[in-house]
């Protein structure tokens, strides 16, 4: 439905001014319910439009890779640029076979973000948010698990491999905070090791699913009375945690979607058989059987934190196996018509700083970097934004998180506009930019 004149407006462009101007619609037969169900209609036709994306992989560069050595190559860089399969674009030649998909992907060369250090700049690029004493903030990925809800019985959201370091707060970046456990992330053991088994994925043999559901049922009526006195939301939610455990332990999709042995040794060699490869691996599975949001940080912790011998380390450690594991990502997905309907999202906290160190290493550097996104609807083949000559400052179109949050949610169906309630009564923007404001979506892209 299209309006004309005053009526003219998306949710994107209300502000405080519209609603103060709302008493004065009465003059023109229209009241507050009818303003407010026009709001939220124009809201949710903003948000689906033409959506197509059902899941996304991020594919998580933890450490922070240089944008100067792989997205937006400059003269400050040893690597040289070379060009795609799309006219016009270069990227480092370090990634030759992603050359030849950059018809899929689409890279941002203006992302600004405003944390330097490796934990804080990791919450602010998962939830858009800078860290908060006074509370927490729930992440991308827990955020869409929300609101696009579970399917096949599978776990909406998904990270993996766990990194295994003892005190490690990182995981909890990925979290839900306050809209529940349901919404975190199922956190998985690395699949690239021999020895992989994802645990608690199966009964006792000694347990029937007929006693599990005889113990619940015992443990609800121990529970009523006290639950009669003290109802607290997280008894609701303990319920409904307890129940999709129980689905996720006898769902044969999900033992289905586990099983890296049903994947040939081709497959397996093609995405590459280090962490990296086989978690990307294990996230299209995943994402076939169902779930939602998928982070594959298959590289080891702080991989990507190159403060010395930058160049050796992009060169024969790190930019090789991107470059394997992401074209056969998006080639993989398009065979089995996925891609379609799979938003793949590559980047890390943050970039490097265009200068080298004494130590031949670059740096943190939030002021301006890169990232790539394509599928699920989001156009391949563009570049969005430009850095300057080293790739120091934005010089044109600077993205900030919540315009990247806002892509997405658009790609899903997802009203960017949205704000939550937390449990202190503030409200919170699910796609923050730059100076607390609601990010916009990038034209360019969906």
């Amino acid at each position: 439905m299209k309006y004309s004149g005053c009526l003219n407006r998306t949710a994107t462009n209300l502000d405080r001014r519209d609603f103060l101007r709302v008493g004065s619609l009465s003059f023109l037969g229209i009241g507050l319910r009818q303003w407010m169900q026009l709001s939220e209609l124009m809201a949710a036709n903003n948000a689906t439009g033409n959506a197509k994306a059902e899941a996304c992989i991020l594919l998580w560069l933890e450490g922070g890779p240089s944008h100067i050595d792989t997205w937006d190559p400059k003269t400050n860089s040893t690597f040289k640029p070379i060009s795609t399969n799309v006219p016009g674009i270069q990227i480092s030649e370090l990634l030759p076979r992603i050359a030849r998909k950059m018809d899929k992907l689409s890279v941002i060369r203006s992302v600004h973000t405003e944390e330097v250090d490796h934990a804080t700049g990791s919450y602010y690029a998962l939830t858009g948010h800078r860290p908060n004493a006074a509370m927490t903030f729930p992440s991308l990925g827990s955020i869409i698990a929300k609101e696009k809800g579970a399917r096949n019985d599978v776990p909406a959201h998904v990270l993996e491999p766990k990194w295994d370091m003892e005190g490690n707060v990182y995981h909890g970046f990925f979290g839900s905070a306050f809209l529940g456990t349901e919404y975190d992330p199922m956190v998985l053991p690395d699949p690239s090791k021999k020895d992989f088994v994802v645990p608690d994925l199966s009964l006792p043999k000694t347990l029937t699913v007929d006693r599990v559901r005889e113990r619940l049922t015992f443990q609800k009526e121990v529970d009523r009375l006290y639950r009669q006195k003290m109802e607290l939301a997280e008894y609701g939610n303990l319920d409904t945690v307890t129940e999709r455990a129980l689905q996720t332990i006898l769902s044969p999709t999900v033992k289905k979607a586990f099983d890296l042995s049903k994947e040939s040794d081709k497959t397996k060699e093609a995405y590459g058989t280090h962490g990296f490869g086989q978690s990307v691996l294990l996230a299209r599975r995943m994402v076939e059987a169902g779930s939602r949001f998928v982070t594959a940080a298959g590289f080891e912790f702080n991989e990507w934190d190159t403060h010395g011998n930058s160049d050796k380390r992009h060169r024969d450690q790190l930019t090789p196996k991107l470059d394997q594991t992401l074209s056969t990502l998006l080639e993989d997905l398009e065979q089995r018509g996925l891609l379609k309907s799979t938003i793949v999202l590559v980047m890390g906290e943050f970039g490097r700083t265009p200068n080298l160190n004494p130590s031949g290493g670059r740096d943190h550097y939030p002021a301006c970097w890169s990232l790539a996104v394509g599928g699920g609807g989001v156009r391949g083949g563009q570049i969005v934004g430009a850095s300057d000559e080293r790739g120091a400052q934005v010089a044109s179109r600077m993205v900030t998180m919540g315009d990247l949050f806002a892509t997405l949610y658009k790609a899903f169906g997802i009203d960017w506009t949205k704000e939550y309630m937390t449990p202190i009564g503030r409200p919170i923007k699910i796609a923050n930019a730059v100076g607390d404001v609601t990010g916009t979506p990038i034209s360019e892209l969906v």
